[in-house]
Formats: structure tokens, C-alpha cells, sequence
């Protein structure tokens, strides 16, 4: 019998798949979409089959498949087919993209899932609410002073492993404080699957209104494909149309479903509601699980024994079939476009595998991509509203507090509370805390401070591996980059002029929490961000101390605006709305107003209603406007028409093309002949409309020791930006010994 022949996709990054022989024992297996294991230069390599070759090269240079392990492919055929044009659309090598729809532990070495295990935690022993005793407590052991209140930071207690690794506490000070009493070791079990362990609340059924029975009955009978953009203000119950909806798809149906979070662990409430709905039918996938877990997870949603795939964006590629509906929560969130090769958006690929399979696509937002909504209004994807909150509730009461200085503003001795808190909103953080109620103070920017700058010289203390300054950080005491991590220790010293004016500028939410403790003493204050949140559940377990009404005030970075519905919350003030409205990126302005509308819809969901106060120097922007007035379309509007001069998406298609490399000269010289190969590309075909950019250095020169240089890639039709960044991507050659790297990221999320 004569052997098949096989054309194999290896996790290479070259635009080719690679033919191997079958024998009659693995030709049933060595179907497309499963894995085989091959041979690529004396070491065993796992691939994926892409089909069958028709007319192979002379045979005596092939090597047979070793092994054939997939009883069924390991991609079902509408996962495959997915995967396919993912690599096709984001000119990523197709053995690379086909990798990326599977757990680790299936491409890489046999291994076993790995057991649970234990670890030591540090927990306070006791409070230490007084000034006067923490200063003589700790008046010769500041170290041991910055770990107390890094641990009070954490929530009381901090995995060992997470204080000495990240964070740089030695295991000395940790034993220092235990001997002392005022800290103990505690072992505890690392459960395999902590949302798979979290005790689920008690979950209401309501009954949906007018509004969400129509967007319900519409979705449900939506013809196979079609995508649903349903705008909904915050607190309107788009949860529930989606738990109605899969109830209709999963139950009545008999089909699968996945529904897409921006991120898991900052969700748990959403997550909840899933699994008090559907209990052991849901698989839930999140970055918190290990790849054992990820494995036991896939497996059973390959066997069939999950219904329903709640996760994030890498929850696209759950190897389900007869696949009925695709959810995507907050589908305008940023969180769904991958970093590395293949760069996709998973709610692009989400539309895409649902019409490969037959299902709908429901994309959720109170403030969606101008991309969704340029298609809805386009009549590409059906327009669904909720305008109201549930239960008869209003949208908070939106303040703008001017936060430039006027003239006289500045007699008498300075503030510092005052530069980050307004009066006004002191006054209504006061008023809702004597009520028994609680607040969100939103600031995207962690840290102490932003910078350290000497007032003798100017100089700035910047990252030896990235063109960004260092900022400040306190619990522990030390200058981080937020790019490459770099940390290196503080000097009130000026390194250039050696003058003791080193001085902090700007703000961090560090620097909020300390200033608020001071001025509100009494208050119980929890800070997120990815400092206190960089531990397994932390977030879960500092969003529960705030359902339990543990917390008065939550102070945080941007992931504390989304997902997050608590009825005791009537306050939300936005510190400093200014950070990233004027960074340079054609989104800047979108991501502020995004940020501001749903920070401000997590005020007033309950009876009492809320208050919503945006501090700021830009009061007249466009963005602060429509936020002020709950205007998500006259926001829209005006955005639209700055993107139509230069043009941007969704008035064009983009694609950037980044050059890097570890001399910052020939990094150039890649890009300038990078730019000049596209431009005779596309004179050549004469693509008149497609735009070569450029070259020019990224906004961000330097990052991770790394040069970078780019350019823009502007075209109308998608097709034409397809064809040209595919056969760049591979033809255009890259010495890659030299140290040089080309990255193609379309339709970019930013451009920094």
C-alpha cells in the first residue's frame, strides 16, 4: 500500500507547512486538526496536521510520523478552520497561530499534571493602628516597618514566596518580625481550581424587563452568524440577557456556548452568576490556573462534559462543538487583543468561529469600540439597546471639579491633600462614609509617584533599558519600571549633581492611600492595583472584603472599573481623569472616556443612589463632556469626525509594522528599508488605496534594552492590507542573527 502524505504544521515561525508520510496504522488518526509527533533534526517535535498533499516532492526525502496520540483531532473542525484565518488575517505563521489554540502541556514535552501542593503565607498577627506605638515598634527596623504596611496593603496576609520573589522582602525580616510577634507563618493548600472551590452567594432570579425580553427573544432567533452589539448603560442587565440567552442556546437547544471576560479574577462577581446558573455544566479558564489545570480543564470540554466556557480571551480556542452562541462582555476592553505572535483580537476571532460554526455572536458594552459601533451603524451587525438600569434605578449624578489653579489660589502654606483630594469630593467621601456607605476613588497610575526629578539640575532617573522614567514605590522603598521591571534602590541624592533636591512629582494611588489614612484615619481603605493584586485570588479576596462591607473606600487603577456591582456604593471619584487622555495614540481619548463612563456606573446601582465627581485640568474636552452627561453617542460623534483627519479606524484599516533591534542604528536602517520594500509593494500593484507610513522611532524608543522603530500601514479595504502584510511578512528578509526583530500587529490596540 502506498504511504499517505501529510502536510504537517510545526510551532516555527516560518510561512510553511512541512510533508511527512503515514503509514496504514496512523493513517486514521493523522486527520486535520490532529496532532502528530515528527521528527525535526534528531528531536521529536509535536505538529499539527493541515491535510493531506496531493502532488508531494520525490519521496525519498520524507520521514514518516512517528506517533499519532489524538484518538479525535485535538481541533475540532470549526476551531481549525478558525485558526486558519487567523493566520491568514494577522500574517502569523500558521503552525504558531494553530499552537496557540492549545494548552501548553499538548505541544511541548509529555508531562503530568502537577499535584496540589501547600505554601507558606505571612499573616499579621495583630493591627497596628497607632502612629506613636508603630513609630517605637519599628524606630531601628524601618525594612520591617515597610513590610508591616505592605502586608496591610495585601489584605492582612501575602503568600512567602510572592514577599521574597516580587516584592524583595528577605526571608530575615520575615523572621525578625514573626520572633517579634507581630507576624506568624501559616501552610496552606493551593487548591487546584480556586473558582471551581469558591462557595457561590446566593443568586436572585429577576425577571427581565421589556427591554431585556426583546434583546433575549431577538438573539435567540438570530440567524446562524449574525452579531448582536448590545449597548447597554451600566446597571441595565446585560449579565442576565446573557444567562437567559445560553439558557435558551445550552439547555433548550442542546449547543455550546462561550462567553469571553476581559479578566477572570477581575470578575468573580459575573463568574458567580455563571456558575449559580449552570453549576457543573460551566468550565471556567482564567490565567490563574496552572497548565495541569488548564489541561483537566480542556479535556473535559473536549469530551463534552462542559456546556458552557466562561474565561478569557484564550477561551475562543475551547475545543467545543455545535457551538450555538458567543458572548463577549465588555467587548470594547483592550485586554482582548494578544501581545505576542499571533497578535489577534479575540473578539474579532470570536465573529469569525461563530460563522465558521453557525452560531451568534453577542458583543456587550455601555461604551463599545468605535470599531462595533461604526459596524452597527453600517447595518453589519444588529443594534440592540438597553437604556435603562434595572429595578427603576438612575445613572449617578456627574460632577466636574476644575482642577487648574486660579490666580491667589496658591497663598498660604500648600496642601498636600488638597493637590490630590477636592474639597468637594472630601466633603461627599466624608458624607457617605458617616452614612455606613462605601466609595471608589479611581486612579490609573501605580505607585508612589510618577518620577523623581532633582530641582538643582533637573535631571531625571530613568530605566538603563527603556526610553521611560523610573517611578516611585513605596512598601518597599525602590524606583520600578513598569516596562521591564527594572528596580533599583531610592536616593534622596541627585546622582548627576550630587544635590539633595531629589523631589517626587506626580501621583500614584501609593500615594492616595497614605494621604487619605492621614486625613481619614477612621476610614478601612483597600487599595488594587498590580501591586496588591499580583498574588493567586488576591483580587477575589479584596473584592469580597468589599461585598462584605469591610472596606469604605476602594482605591484603584482601572480594573476596578468593570464588573463590580455593589449596592452600598454611592460614591465613585475620579482623581486625576488627565492620566492618558493626551498620550500619543489615536485611542488616547476613547480609553478616557471609557474609563470615566464605567468607573462612574459602579455609583448608585442600589436605592440610594450615587454620586460620580471627575477631577480634572481638561474640562472642556470632548470626553469629560460626554461622561458629565452620560453621552456615550455625542462622544462618538466627535470622535469620528477627529478620525476622519488623518485618518484612522474605523475610517481606515491599520496595521504596524515594528522594527527592533539592540543598536538603536541599525534598528533605522531595518525600518527605512522596510518602509522602502512596501512602498515599491504597493507602487508595483498599484494599491492606490493603501498608505505606507514612516518610518519613524515608536513613541517609546526603548523598551526592554531593545530599539524600536515603526511604520503604519493605512488601507481602505481590508483585503488589500491582507495581501501586503502577509507577503511582507514572509518575503521581507530580517537578519535575524544580528539581533533584529519585525512584528506586524494589525489592527493594534495602541501604538506605544
Amino acid at each position: 500500500m502506498n504511504p499517505r502524505y501529510v502536510s504537517v504544521a510545526l510551532p516555527v515561525p516560518l510561512f510553511r507547512t512541512f510533508t511527512y508520510t503515514a503509514g496504514e496504522e496512523l493513517a486514521g488518526r493523522a486527520v486535520p486538526g490532529a496532532r502528530v509527533v515528527v521528527a525535526v533534526r534528531g528531536r521529536k517535535v509535536i505538529g499539527l496536521v493541515v491535510g493531506d498533499e496531493s502532488a508531494p516532492r520525490p519521496a525519498r526525502d520524507l520521514q514518516p510520523i512517528l506517533e499519532a496520540p489524538d484518538e479525535v483531532p485535538s481541533l475540532p473542525a470549526g476551531l481549525f478552520a478558525t485558526c486558519r484565518w487567523l493566520a491568514d488575517y494577522y500574517a502569523a505563521p500558521l503552525g504558531l497561530a494553530l499552537r496557540g489554540a492549545l494548552p501548553a502541556l499538548l505541544t511541548g514535552a509529555h508531562a503530568p499534571a502537577p499535584a496540589p501542593r501547600t505554601r507558606r503565607s505571612v499573616a499579621l498577627v495583630r493591627p497596628i493602628a497607632s502612629l506613636m506605638e508603630r513609630d517605637a515598634l519599628f524606630r531601628r527596623a524601618p525594612r520591617q516597618r515597610e513590610v508591616v504596611e505592605l502586608l496591610e496593603a495585601l489584605g492582612g496576609r501575602a503568600s512567602a514566596e510572592h514577599l521574597e520573589r516580587q516584592l524583595g522582602v528577605s526571608q530575615a525580616v520575615i523572621t525578625a518580625l514573626v520572633r517579634r510577634g507581630l507576624a506568624r507563618i501559616e501552610r496552606e493548600s493551593v487548591l487546584r481550581d480556586g473558582f471551581g472551590a469558591r462557595e457561590i452567594p446566593a443568586q436572585a432570579s429577576p425577571t427581565p424587563t421589556a427591554a431585556q425580553h426583546d434583546a433575549i427573544d431577538r438573539i435567540t432567533a438570530g440567524r446562524a452568524g449574525e452579531v448582536f452589539l448590545l449597548h447597554g448603560v451600566t446597571g441595565s442587565g446585560k449579565t442576565l440577557v446573557y444567562i437567559e440567552v445560553l439558557r435558551r442556546v445550552v439547555e433548550e437547544r442542546g449547543r455550546t456556548a462561550i462567553v469571553l471576560v476581559p479578566e477572570i479574577a477581575l470578575t468573580p462577581q459575573t463568574v458567580d452568576r455563571f456558575r449559580a446558573a449552570f453549576g457543573d455544566r460551566i468550565a471556567v479558564l482564567h490565567s490563574a490556573l496552572s497548565d495541569g489545570e488548564r489541561l483537566d480543564a480542556w479535556r473535559a470540554i473536549r469530551r463534552g462534559e462542559r456546556r458552557i466556557v466562561v474565561g478569557a480571551r484564550s477561551a475562543i480556542f475551547a475545543p467545543m462543538e455545535h457551538l450555538g452562541a458567543v458572548i463577549v462582555d465588555e467587548e470594547h476592553e483592550t485586554s482582548y487583543k494578544q501581545g505576542e505572535t499571533p497578535r489577534y483580537h479575540a473578539r474579532d476571532v470570536a465573529i469569525v468561529r461563530a460563522r465558521q460554526e453557525g452560531a451568534v455572536v453577542v458583543l456587550g458594552s455601555a461604551t463599545p469600540s468605535l470599531e462595533s459601533w461604526a459596524n452597527a451603524r453600517r447595518s453589519g451587525y444588529t443594534l440592540l439597546s438597553l437604556p435603562e438600569r434595572v429595578g427603576g434605578g438612575s445613572l449617578p449624578r456627574v460632577s466636574v471639579v476644575d482642577l487648574r489653579r486660579k490666580p491667589g489660589q496658591d497663598a498660604g502654606p500648600p496642601d498636600p491633600f488638597r493637590r490630590v483630594i477636592s474639597e468637594p469630593l472630601e466633603r461627599a467621601l466624608r458624607a457617605a462614609i458617616a452614612r455606613g456607605e462605601q466609595a471608589i476613588l479611581l486612579l490609573n497610575r501605580r505607585g508612589y509617584a510618577a518620577f523623581v526629578q532633582c530641582s538643582s539640575c533637573g535631571y531625571v532617573v530613568s530605566c538603563p533599558n527603556c526610553s521611560i522614567s523610573l517611578t516611585v514605590h513605596r512598601t518597599p522603598e525602590r524606583l520600578v519600571c513598569h516596562y521591564c521591571a527594572h528596580a533599583e534602590p531610592f536616593a534622596w541624592s541627585c546622582r548627576k549633581c550630587a544635590q539633595p533636591t531629589v523631589r517626587e512629582r506626580g501621583l500614584g494611588t501609593q500615594q492616595v492611600e497614605r494621604l487619605l489614612s492621614e486625613r481619614l484615619p477612621t476610614a478601612r481603605i483597600a487599595r488594587m492595583d498590580v501591586d496588591t493584586t499580583s498574588g493567586k485570588w488576591a483580587h477575589a479576596t479584596i473584592l469580597d472584603r468589599v461585598a462584605r462591607h469591610e472596606v469604605d473606600v476602594l482605591l484603584g487603577t482601572q480594573m476596578i472599573a468593570k464588573g463590580l456591582d455593589y449596592p452600598n456604593v454611592t460614591l465613585v471619584g475620579v482623581v486625576d481623569a488627565d492620566v492618558g487622555m493626551n498620550l500619543p495614540d489615536f485611542r488616547s481619548a476613547e480609553r478616557a472616556y471609557q474609563l470615566m463612563a464605567q468607573v462612574s456606573g459602579r455609583a448608585g446601582r442600589g436605592p440610594k443612589g450615587g454620586l460620580v465627581f471627575i477631577q480634572t485640568r481638561l474640562p472642556d474636552h470632548h470626553a469629560v463632556r460626554a461622561a458629565l452627561a452620560h453621552d456615550y453617542a455625542g462622544f462618538v460623534r466627535q470622535e469620528l469626525a477627529d478620525r476622519q483627519t488623518p485618518a484612522y479606524p474605523p475610517t481606515v484599516r491599520l496595521a504596524n509594522v515594528v522594527f527592533s533591534g539592540l543598536r538603536e542604528d541599525e534598528t533605522a536602517r531595518l525600518a527605512q528599508r522596510g518602509a522602502d520594500w512596501l512602498t515599491r509593494l504597493v507602487a508595483r500593484h498599484g494599491l492606490a488605496a493603501l498608505d505606507v507610513i514612516g518610518p519613524a522611532p515608536c513613541p517609546i524608543e526603548r523598551i526592554k534594552a531593545r530599539w524600536r522603530w515603526h511604520v503604519m500601514l493605512k488601507a481602505v479595504r481590508a483585503a488589500d492590507l491582507t495581501r501586503v502584510i502577509r507577503y511582507f511578512a514572509a518575503r521581507f528578509p530580517v537578519p535575524h542573527r544580528a539581533g533584529l526583530r519585525l512584528i506586524i500587529d494589525r489592527d493594534p490596540a495602541a501604538l506605544l
